[in-house]
């Protein structure tokens, strides 16, 4: 018993391997709840539906992160709450992409909870990797972090100047590698992500549904855009249990926010100008502190959502006006018609 104690009690990548364990558990049990109890019939999720599973992943985050506190000190609370913030508010890219794609692939809303729990639960293992890796190279490279810090200005800049362009899927090389290569039917049988059919040949062949390619598309599209979310977490903390749960917590909730969400992207089309400040912020943070200065934890945070909920604010406002004004022009034509 002592021994496995001991066991329990040895570090991993700094933490204690039972927190970790306690953590995974966490995990595992919200997957099978969300998935083994709240959604085991194929049905679309309702937009109050998606709203309270949304404030639950989010409540279930910040009392992790209040434990977090409790457990250890505010020096690590705070890096996870900004990098948990940073980390949600670039998952709205993922949402409109996601929304994209299941509409490139007439993917019903019905079968899409399906899609995006599998979806999810791959993300959740390459990220992991992927924040094994980085913290593992930023450890033994320093000079990463400046790369990081640099890369995260650069994608601020560029998401500032952005055309706001839809991702155009039809001419997506991914896309055409599988089409190439595998067989893909156009026709959506059911939840299944493969069936068996008969090929041009007449042979009985394997073929992947647009539900399957759907999600290895999500799956390639996050890779993309892991990019640009491990950098900015990273050049928050390189503790590498406060990335990873922060990291995870924030995709938990992402199939649900997507529901949520994605009728109201048109509302938060200003929104990118304020995570564009957010990353040039955390990336010339690296800077300043190497330079010699010094931003803590609390007032990174502060700042992080001071510009984010602003940057929210602004952009339902002027939506909201924006909206006001098409419909006046549909009334006068319809009246001059």
């Amino acid at each position: 018993m002592l021994e496995i104690f001991q066991l329990l009690s040895l570090p991993l990548f700094g933490t204690p391997f039972w927190v970790w364990l306690a953590f995974l558990a966490i995990v595992l049990f919200l997957l099978v709840f969300d998935l083994g109890v709240l959604h085991k019939k194929d049905k679309a999720m309702s937009f109050r539906e998606s709203l309270y599973l949304s404030l639950f992943y989010v409540a279930v985050s910040l009392v992790f992160g209040g434990w977090v506190w409790l457990e250890y000190s505010a020096d690590r609370a705070l890096p996870y709450f900004t990098a948990y913030v940073v980390e949600k508010s670039l998952s709205l890219d993922n949402v409109f992409v996601m929304s994209v794609i299941f509409s490139y692939y007439a993917i019903p809303l019905k079968y899409q909870h399906r899609v995006l729990f599998w979806g999810i639960l791959g993300v959740l293992i390459l990220r992991g990797i992927c924040i094994a890796l980085g913290t593992v190279l930023v450890a033994k490279f320093a000079w990463l972090l400046f790369f990081f810090g640099a890369l995260l200005i650069y994608t601020g800049i560029t998401i500032i100047f952005d055309d706001d362009g839809e991702p155009d899927i039809d001419k997506s090389r991914f896309r055409k590698f599988l089409t190439k290569y595998f067989n893909v039917s156009d026709k959506i049988e059911g939840h299944h992500f493969f069936v068996k059919k008969a090929d041009k040949k007449g042979r009985m062949v394997t073929f992947m549904t647009p539900l399957f390619v759907a999600l290895i598309t999500i799956e390639f599209a996050d890779l993309l855009f892991a990019m640009d979310s491990i950098p900015a977490v990273l050049a928050i903390s390189t503790d590498t249990f406060i990335v990873f749960s922060s990291n995870i917590f924030a995709i938990l909730g992402l199939r649900a926010m997507y529901f949520m969400l994605a009728t109201l992207l048109e509302r938060f089309k200003y929104l990118k100008f304020a995570l564009a400040v957010v990353l040039v912020f955390i990336g010339g943070k690296i800077f300043y502190n190497a330079a010699g200065g010094h931003i803590t934890p609390s007032v990174s945070l502060v700042a992080t959502l001071v510009v984010l909920i602003g940057g929210a604010v602004f952009s339902f406002m002027a939506t909201r006006h924006q909206e006001a004004k098409d419909e006046k022009a549909r009334r006068r034509t319809k009246g001059e018609g």
